[in-house]
């Protein structure tokens, strides 16, 4: 018997701003994206019911999205209205909870919306993120001796969760770099994307040092933007102007960390428990999944996240894509528009985007084959995760 939230549900509307050095409030990017949506849709802004906001970075350090855009963009008489932050793993779980709000007949068009604006004129993309990883207060006690040995902001653990994962399994260099290289293959196809030029793995290698093993270029781009996604009953998708992007199947995984010897949070991902969810719901397996969209915050997050959804074996995630099946032409494509490494950051928008766009059949050149559709989102030291199967068949 099918799932009964499989194919429930549909994504029907897609808006995206320009991304990058865009120096506006996340207000007025948020609402490009929500009216371009809107109209993708074929709806007007009386019929959406349903809105989910999620704010960014900016969203703890001062700028960003409140629960006030439901009056900045003019939405009156909702049904479902929540401002959500579980990190990078919040788009997928918006959409989720679109999908169980409308399976209960809570709302019927819910707009999921991110925007975000850390960078700022005559200040570094570094800048963006590492002000706000620092507490401007001293930290005191146990606190402080993560500090006085230098684990600041996020760059830290994933490269101590990357090294561990060499230690244990023998990963290299090159497998990293293998990943940065396609995805960066795949971003010269993508209008979108800030980074267009090609890359070799020379230019990987000789990369400055971010904190070893991660080199720059294996670290997600900082990006000013917006992005909007509507989510409708499946009935009525198929009436309105763009191809559903139907969901068949949505999962979570969030394993804790105890701090303590014995926690293997840098090898074994939540990405387990919600692959298992998730593909339970959709009745498939990896060998099912025609492309993926993998939230990829650092190269290492993508090697590990494919290991967690079973397309290898535990620690066997650098010789699976050392034969470049990741980059255009290869048999399993992943982060067809470039991913966070090389497109845009917009948190677990930016797969949930290019999921999307490859559902639609819109990728232009850099469309591949849609039938199965994974989309992951990752956020914290890899502490939360959530995933989408999509599919453009009904269920």
């Amino acid at each position: 018997m099918a799932h009964p939230l499989r194919g429930v549900a549909a994504i029907t509307g897609l808006g995206m701003t320009a991304m990058g050095r865009i120096y506006r409030s996340t207000n007025e990017l948020a609402a490009e994206a929500v009216a371009t949506a809107i109209a993708d849709a074929g709806l007007r802004k009386d019929d959406i019911d349903g809105l989910l906001i999620n704010a960014g970075i900016t969203g703890t350090t001062g700028g960003g999205l409140t629960l006030g855009l439901q009056n900045y963009l003019g939405l009156k008489n909702l049904r479902l209205l929540n401002h959500m932050n579980a990190a990078g793993s919040t788009a997928a779980q918006m959409v989720q909870y679109a999908t169980m709000a409308i399976h209960a007949g809570m709302a019927t068009h819910v707009l999921c919306v991110f925007a975000d604006a850390p960078l700022k004129e005559g200040t570094s993309a570094g800048a963006a993120y590492g002000g706000a990883a620092r507490n401007p207060q001293r930290p005191k006690g146990m606190a402080g001796l993560y500090a006085a040995a230098g684990y600041f902001g996020a760059n830290t653990p994933y490269a101590l969760a990357a090294r561990r994962h060499m230690a244990l399994y023998g990963t290299k260099q090159d497998h990293l770099g293998i990943i940065a290289v396609g995805q960066r293959q795949w971003a010269t196809m993508n209008p979108l994307a800030q980074m267009r030029e090609p890359i070799t793995l020379e230019d990987y290698h000789a990369s400055r040092w971010i904190i070893e093993p991660l080199h720059l270029l294996d670290c997600c781009l900082v990006s000013n933007g917006a992005v909007a996604v509507i989510v409708s009953p499946a009935e009525r998708a198929r009436d309105m102007p763009q191809p559903p992007v139907y969901i068949h199947g949505m999962g979570q995984g969030h394993p804790g960390d105890s701090g303590r010897a014995g926690s293997e949070w840098e090898t074994e991902t939540g990405a387990r428990i919600a692959a298992e969810t998730a593909y339970r719901m959709a009745g498939v397996g990896p060998s099912d999944i025609t492309c993926c969209q993998i939230y990829d915050c650092y190269t290492y997050t993508v090697l590990v996240t494919l290991e967690d959804y079973g397309f290898c074996k535990k620690g066997e995630g650098g010789p699976f894509v050392e034969d470049w099946k990741l980059a255009p032409g290869g048999s399993l494509p992943t982060n067809t528009g470039g991913g966070e490494l090389s497109a845009y950051y917009m948190w677990g928008m930016t797969p949930l985007s290019e999921g999307i766009i490859q559902g639609r059949g819109h990728g232009g050149e850099r469309q591949v084959k849609n039938d199965v559709i994974l989309v992951t989102g990752n956020g914290g030291n890899l502490s939360y995760h959530a995933c989408l199967i999509l599919s453009p068949h009904p269920a």
